[in-house]
């Protein structure tokens, strides 16, 4: 049996603004899913905004992290 052969794909070539916002766009997907995933076993979640940060030129990020509530034993569900 004869092997393929696999060669390197070509990617795109993005910009250093382009890295950056893939970056954040797939950290916020992989976020949202953790959020989903405690959210089915039983927790609230929310993010809350601690700080934000600027470079000087104008441009601002926020930064979060999260509040963690267990939903208590027998309490009914929130409507």
């Amino acid at each position: 049996m004869s092997q393929t052969q696999f060669t390197r794909a070509a990617l795109p070539e993005l910009t250093p603004q382009e890295r950056a916002v893939n970056r954040v766009a797939e950290a916020t997907h992989r976020l949202n899913e953790a959020v989903r995933r405690a959210t089915e076993e039983g927790y609230s979640i929310e993010l809350i905004r601690v700080s934000r940060i600027h470079d000087g030129n104008g441009n601002w990020g926020d930064q979060v992290v999260p509040s963690v509530r267990e939903k208590k034993v027998g309490a009914e569900a929130a409507s």
